[in-house]
């Protein structure tokens, strides 16, 4: 994919060492992984950072102060200590609200949106969704980034980066996009390259990168949502057409020798079923998805509105409808068949669902969890937790993680490019 999922050791020397206290000589290579501690949550306080780093609390002090320096956290030098605590209490850190921010772009077969996202997943700023995709990526590309651009003219921030989410396997180390079928954009469209030509174009000077959008709603969801604390994650989610899968193993997105895999769209799940673009028959993905849905229930789809939209909506305001009742029981079955393959095939310890597939755990959770347990060993073993994501537009704080992971790498020298 266009970015490595998980911050590496921060250990480069970039900037003006010469004039730094000596302390933070020492404890350089911590802000890195400082930087990624408080970002996603896990270091709240200064002697939290300083027990999960492992150094001397002057070395985390140092590494705190330089990273507030950077704009990037706030220190909170006068906490208040909780209630029947013992000791000094600790300074408590947190994401500079008014730091710089990641540009983020979603592409979808209903449409785009571009957003800027800060340190810990905060939406800073969002465009209305364009619900018109034209078939030129080229073209797509180049309107969202300027939509972007206008963010940043309106809010002031500093961007460090570009991410962009596209429902299409992407290819490495190429950065194409292999099948774009719901876009109608060509196969093989190299879409990363395309992105950051647009971004150069509009002269903001940052790196650019593209991933699938089903592995970056995993990624945000890991590091900010249901995912959290989890060290094998299974994400299977609908976008707006088809079925996609991400797994994240240890803190890492699993892309698979050339960013392929997981394309769990493509499980068999009805034998008999509709033919899908793959060749094969009763794919996940043209069973389980928005339009399945909708069909299920026997409704006609309008075609100048959203599908996963339109479905959400009939789950959600026709629950006693016979035809919404016997869809929501058609599509569970046929996710539960698919999910208890893939748990057979790779014992996560967690399973979350996004887009309508979100909407069908709501709507019947115990019939779900029954069938993935009925049909997996390691189900009936002890099941494995099966919950919704919780973020908004994870997807695209997704693709913002991609453009913020530099920084997470190596602050000093980040943002000194």
């Amino acid at each position: 994919m266009g970015g490595r999922a998980a911050s590496g050791n921060g250990s480069h020397t970039a900037g003006d060492g010469a004039a730094r206290p000596p302390r933070l000589e020492r404890g350089r290579s911590a802000l890195g992984p400082a930087l990624e501690l408080v970002h996603t949550g896990r270091a709240p306080t200064r002697a939290v950072l300083t027990a999960e780093l492992g150094v001397t609390r002057a070395t985390a002090g140092a590494v705190a102060a330089e990273l507030e320096a950077l704009g990037l956290i706030r220190i909170d030098a006068r906490p208040s200590a909780a209630a029947g605590s013992q000791g000094r209490p600790s300074h408590r850190l947190s994401v500079a609200e008014d730091g710089p921010v990641a540009l983020a772009a979603q592409v979808h077969a209903d449409g785009y949106r571009a957003a800027l996202v800060g340190l810990g997943g905060r939406i800073v700023a969002t465009t209305p969704g364009c619900e018109i995709i034209d078939p030129d990526p080229a073209d797509v590309l180049r309107s969202v980034v300027e939509a972007g651009v206008r963010l940043l003219e309106t809010t002031g921030r500093r961007c460090v980066g570009a991410g962009l989410a596209v429902p299409s396997a992407v290819a490495e180390p190429e950065g194409t996009a292999l099948n774009p079928l719901h876009l109608a954009w060509p196969a093989g469209s190299r879409v990363r390259q395309i992105f950051a030509d647009c971004v150069r174009e509009a002269a903001l000077g940052t790196p650019a990168f593209a991933a699938n959008d089903v592995n970056l709603a995993a990624l945000a969801e890991h590091r900010h949502g249901a995912g959290r604390g989890a060290r094998d994650l299974l994400c299977v989610a609908t976008g707006h057409r088809g079925v996609g899968g991400a797994l994240v193993l240890d803190g890492r997105l699993h892309t698979g020798s050339s960013g392929l895999a997981l394309e769990v769209g493509h499980l068999t799940v009805n034998p008999e079923g509709r033919p899908c673009h793959c060749g094969s028959r009763g794919c996940l993905d043209v069973e389980a998805d928005p339009l399945a849905f909708l069909t299920a229930a026997g409704r006609t789809p309008d075609p100048d509105g959203s599908l996963l939209e339109q479905a959400r909506g009939l789950v959600r305001d026709a629950p006693d409808d016979l035809g919404v009742r016997t869809a929501v029981e058609t599509l569970v079955d046929r996710l539960g068949l698919g999910l208890a393959g893939l748990v057979n095939i790779l014992n996560p310890d967690r399973i979350i669902l996004g887009g309508l597939h979100r909407t069908l755990l709501d709507a019947d959770p115990e019939r779900l969890r029954a069938v993935v347990a009925d049909r997996s060993l390691w189900g009936r073993s002890g099941g494995v937790p099966i919950l919704a994501c919780t973020l908004d537009h994870n997807s695209l704080v997704g693709a913002a993680e991609l453009a913020w992971q530099p920084v997470l790498d190596d602050p000093l020298g980040a943002l000194a490019r």
